[in-house]
């Protein structure tokens, strides 16, 4: 059996569907597509698609994945050409950007991507005021959270966890770019933006877009992407400079 790891985008009006929703749908391309998708066994088999750290209703993500098992024998794939076959089926608003081979034993998404980088894009402040909101929440030695993880409240330093964090001005609004830890637990955005403490910049949370723009795992000390846009022939490649 070998795989396949797909990278595509999630913008504009699909950001309001959900992760299980957005499953169907790739799993329906894949189908449309005409790929010798493996399925698993018992009474109601699924397609074999494994899908990475699921991505909150009502945010975008530009650097998105999921893996595919195909049964091998079956038919020739022509990896090359599947990126826009498959963006050709899918919802407008989601789109396909890669598709590479992976190797037997390769880790799956969920076990392999240490951290995230998300955008923020908050319309009425100004890159200045969120700067300094930034530069006093990275200041300090522990930033103490609690957290719901499958109904229970546990607690949590934020500050391990927090990387760096940028803030510029963009088109629509000031622009707050930071990396999260995903392990031993990810950091949520909606988390991130209540460690901020600053609700006279950000104001309603459901007013700020959200944008996932990377997703990093490590590979031989290097931080990688699980497929680089820059170079697609390998399933893995270390991030331009």
């Amino acid at each position: 059996m070998s795989r396949l790891r797909i990278r595509y985008a999630k913008r504009g009006r699909v950001r309001f569907l959900s992760h299980r929703d957005v499953a169907r749908c790739l799993e329906r391309a894949v189908r449309r597509a005409g790929l010798p998708v493996a399925y698993s066994q018992g009474f109601s088999p699924r397609a074999r698609l494994h899908f990475g750290l699921a991505l909150s209703n009502g945010f975008e993500g530009d650097a998105e994945y999921f893996d595919v098992d195909l049964v091998d024998g079956r038919a020739h794939v022509a990896v090359d050409e599947l990126a826009g076959v498959l963006s050709d089926v899918l919802p407008e608003g989601i789109d396909v950007a890669a598709v590479v081979p992976i190797e037997a034993g390769t880790p799956s998404l969920q076990e392999a991507v240490v951290s995230c980088t998300w955008r923020f894009t908050v319309a009425d402040a100004s890159s200045e005021a969120l700067a300094e909101a930034a530069a006093q929440l990275t200041a300090r030695e522990s930033i103490p959270l609690t957290l719901v993880r499958k109904g229970k409240q546990v607690s949590e330093d934020l500050r391990p966890l927090l990387g760096a964090v940028v803030a510029e001005p963009g088109e629509r609004g000031a622009e707050l770019t930071v990396d999260l830890g995903t392990k031993p637990r990810s950091v949520r955005p909606v988390e991130f933006l209540s460690a901020l403490d600053a609700p006279e910049l950000v104001g309603d949370v459901a007013d700020v877009r959200v944008l996932r723009t990377h997703q990093w795992i490590n590979v031989d000390g290097r931080r990688c992407e699980p497929i680089s846009l820059g170079a697609p022939s390998t399933h893995v490649e270390e991030r331009a400079s």
